[in-house]
């Protein structure tokens, strides 16, 4: 994997994904709708590409020449409804299948998990695109692996759960250090595609 391209990576998750990609000697990509929210430390050492996920132009050209694509798509906080999130996962799917770029990874939520009755009521919209958004997944054909992530933390980096395929979460919480490792780890890891990832960390000692 020499080149990935991150969408959602101004996000908590998204950035620690394109720190991960750094750190593994992976050239980076950010897809941003707003350059001024990359990090000073971080913009000469990757590539900042302005566009929109909406516009699928955009989208083609930030996929183009790349080996891999991280989807970190967030709300900034909103549980208003939305499509944009799964709307924005399928212009990226398309772009991947007109570039014949294979492998994807995906931060869902993991009230996926849960029946959809079960769900607190104030996350029922925007879970609906979540839901939507593994459902372009599943049917893209590609090497798609979707992390159905718990409660996201700021914590430091610690020892990870991790479960493929599993009926629930493996915990509660997960750092968004170990998050965005994961999203990058996971896109050359054969195991893991066409899978849903349950992970947490595991409890502190």
């Amino acid at each position: 994997m020499k080149k990935v391209v991150v969408f959602g990576s101004t996000g908590m998750t998204g950035l620690c994904a394109v720190e991960a990609a750094l750190k593994k000697g992976v050239n980076v990509r950010a897809f941003v709708r707003d350059p001024s929210k990359i990090p000073e430390e971080l913009r000469s050492k990757i590539e900042v590409f302005k566009g929109d996920v909406l516009e699928p132009d955009s989208v083609y050209q930030a996929v183009d020449g790349t080996d891999g694509v991280i989807i970190a798509l967030g709300t900034r906080g909103s549980l208003e409804p939305t499509s944009d999130m799964s709307e924005g996962t399928k212009n990226i799917i398309e772009a991947m299948r007109a570039k014949h770029v294979k492998n994807v990874t995906a931060c869902i939520s993991a009230f996926l998990f849960y029946e959809p009755e079960k769900v607190p009521p104030r996350f029922v919209d925007i879970t609906k695109d979540h839901k939507r958004m593994f459902e372009e997944l599943q049917q893209s054909g590609l090497n798609w692996v979707a992390v159905f992530a718990p409660h996201i933390s700021d914590d430091p980096s610690r020892d990870v759960i991790v479960e493929i395929n599993p009926e629930k979460s493996p915990g509660r919480c997960i750092s968004k250090h170990d998050l965005g490792k994961f999203l990058v780890d996971g896109l050359t890891d054969e195991k893991y595609f066409k899978t849903i990832i349950g992970l947490c960390n595991a409890p502190a000692q």
